[in-house]
């Protein structure tokens, strides 16, 4: 019987993709129906829906999904996060039934006792993967310390949920840290790529969400005897350099380290007794010669020589005989002492062109 494959048919079928064309491999998914052939006494299969068949048709979309993701950077090494080392809280992304879960639960409880969330969903066929991307998009809103997506093994197909674009960009898009634990360890999904780490059996996805309690507990005690010994040893060379200082310090040492200070005293104080005395005679020696020299420009010095300070009642010097009146009294200051006198008249004017030194000067007194 002739098989017929509209264009509309075939392009929409996932998951071949927009465009794609029916290969050898091909295979209908119900819905199907049989037409009869206008005119003719003959029936053919009209196929409604087509889908890829045999491993090596998925092979084929999975490396050009594969290639295009990592395109856009989805599996850069760089987006990768290290994961907490002791989570308070461990979520899990997985069918709530089966032996995946109750492995999870027991090796998280045999190695370090934590609180987990199991979050249920579909691990295949329709609408899986729309549950597992809702599923781990939910733990990051609860900000769950560290999600575990799990499924067991089984075959390209039955894994195929795990490699559906929706899926790995929930993955790629996680704001915490997920571990993905797909099949077996031969098993490798889109998820795995995407995830930040990948762990080989959904037990050992367990083991790498939390350590062994009784190693930790060993490792601390470990920690905590090699804090004490280097405490011990910090103390015992402190008291060895306490002990090789105050031998330094005996009591011969520290008298001859004062004496040698006594020494370094006397010494000087003797310099700056010698110092200070040569800066008093200095000090002296300028005093004297400044006195010397007030002394010269002193009128006292001036009286020495023979000149007379006049001075009228008033004790006002008189720098003018033609500011003294006759009968004035005066006071004259010699060098030896003073004598009273008093003013007889006023001298005489000079005549303009007078010689100076003819003698003539009015009396004064």
């Amino acid at each position: 019987m002739r098989t017929r494959c509209w264009t509309r048919s075939a392009g929409a079928a996932p998951p071949g993709g927009s465009g794609s064309r029916p290969k050898t491999g091909s295979r209908s998914s119900p819905p199907a129906r049989s037409a009869r052939i206008r005119g003719r006494s003959r029936y053919q299969i009209v196929v409604e829906r087509l889908e890829l068949s045999g491993a090596g048709a998925l092979l084929a979309l999975l490396e050009a999904r594969k290639k295009a993701l990592a395109a856009e950077g989805l599996f850069d090494e760089a987006r990768k996060r290290e994961l907490p080392y002791l989570p308070e809280t461990i979520g899990v992304v997985t069918s709530p039934t089966g032996a995946v879960i109750r492995d999870i639960l027991h090796r998280i409880e045999d190695r370090f006792p934590r609180r987990v969330l199991v979050w249920p969903v579909t691990v295949q066929g329709a609408g899986a993967a729309e549950e597992i991307a809702a599923a781990i998009a939910g733990f990051n809103r609860l900000d769950a310390a560290t999600p575990i997506v799990a499924r067991g093994g089984g075959s390209l197909e039955d894994l195929w949920a795990f490699n559906e674009e929706v899926v790995v960009r929930a993955a790629a898009a996680s704001d915490i840290p997920l571990i993905a634990a797909v099949g077996h360890e031969t098993d490798v999904t889109l998820i795995d790529l995407a995830a930040d780490l990948r762990a080989p059996t959904p037990t050992a996805a367990a083991e790498i969400a939390v350590p062994v309690r009784a190693d930790l507990l060993e490792r601390t005690h470990t920690l905590e005897h090699r804090l004490g010994a280097s405490f011990r040893r910090l103390i015992a060379e402190r008291r060895a350099r306490l002990a090789h200082a105050t031998g330094h310090l005996s009591a011969d040492r520290l008298a001859q380290r004062l004496g040698q200070a006594r020494q370094a005293s006397d010494l000087l104080a003797v310099r700056l007794g010698r110092a200070g005395r040569a800066a008093l005679s200095e000090r002296a020696a300028r005093i004297g010669t400044a006195a010397r020299l007030l002394e010269s420009y002193s009128y006292r010095g001036v009286l020495a020589r023979g000149f007379a300070v006049v001075r009228d009642q008033r004790e006002r010097p008189v720098t003018s005989a033609a500011a003294v009146k006759p009968g004035a009294g005066l006071s004259l200051e010699f060098h030896d002492g003073r004598a009273a006198a008093r003013a007889t008249g006023r001298p005489k004017r000079r005549k303009a062109g007078r010689d100076e030194d003819d003698g003539g000067q009015a009396p004064l007194l």
